[in-house]
């Protein structure tokens, strides 16, 4: 995990030189900082990124233009750190692409675990990948080996999270999981408060799994409890 790669975009040295000390105390070596976001994206042309950590009140373009550009370079985990704290940046911005969000000021140790938790579930998910279970539901299918959602013939593009998501329900089907336990396991962390997380990346998945999002019959939410995962072969045969 400490091997990782991450770039962390913010126009305040101070908040870079923290972020970058708090991560080489836990051991995290290979940081690259940038405090714009035209250099930001240069540095994602170029280079490989295990992880990103992105301010929205860039210099030269916000952070959510620059999320949209990145996004066709690097599937990498986004991670929103910023002032801005209203329901919807952050709905704005895991709706574009994000992965969590962080509103400043915040707890350095914070960022550190939500990190790790994402780095870690990525792990568990590139070990069960290599199982080359895949999941046909008829007009539906998806290959966790390749990464590749098809829908009606055709493929999706979908970020990691949306696949570890979409993995996820496809090996719990029929199980009913609240919004918490869901951000725990596939987020792998517990902190309070990222229910909105949970249910944007949801709602996305839906539309690109072709689920009616006014009327779910797949990704089904059964309200006061939980979400449901109903195989799509199983769902066309109920209506």
């Amino acid at each position: 995990m400490e091997s990782a790669t991450i770039l962390a975009v913010d126009d305040e040295i101070g908040i870079l030189k923290l972020l970058e000390i708090t991560l080489r105390k836990e051991n995290f070596t290979h940081i690259d900082t940038v405090s714009s976001g035209k250099g930001a994206l240069q540095r994602v042309k170029e280079k490989s990124y295990d992880m990103i950590l992105l301010d929205i009140m860039l210099p030269d373009l916000s952070g959510f233009e620059l999320c949209t550009e990145i996004r066709k370079h690097t599937n990498a985990p986004i991670i929103f750190i910023s002032a801005r704290s209203t329901d919807f940046d952050k709905l704005t911005g895991l709706g574009i692409g994000g992965d969590d969000y962080i509103t400043k000021p915040f707890n350095p140790l914070e960022v550190i675990a939500r990190i790790k938790a994402i780095l870690r579930r990525q792990k568990i998910m590139e070990n069960a990948l290599q199982q080359n279970t895949a999941y046909d539901y008829g007009y539906l299918s998806f290959h966790p080996e390749s990464a590749t959602l098809i829908v009606k013939g055709q493929p999706v593009d979908c970020t990691a999270k949306e696949l570890e998501l979409l993995h996820f329900f496809c090996k719990h089907p029929n199980h009913i999981f609240t919004t918490a336990q869901l951000y725990e396991l596939v987020w792998g962390s517990d902190v309070f408060g990222e229910e909105k997380t949970v249910t944007i990346h949801i709602s996305k998945l839906r539309k690109k799994i072709g689920d009616d999002t006014r009327k779910p019959a797949i990704i089904v939410n059964l309200r006061g409890i939980g979400y449901k995962f109903i195989p799509p072969n199983e769902a066309l045969a109920c209506e």
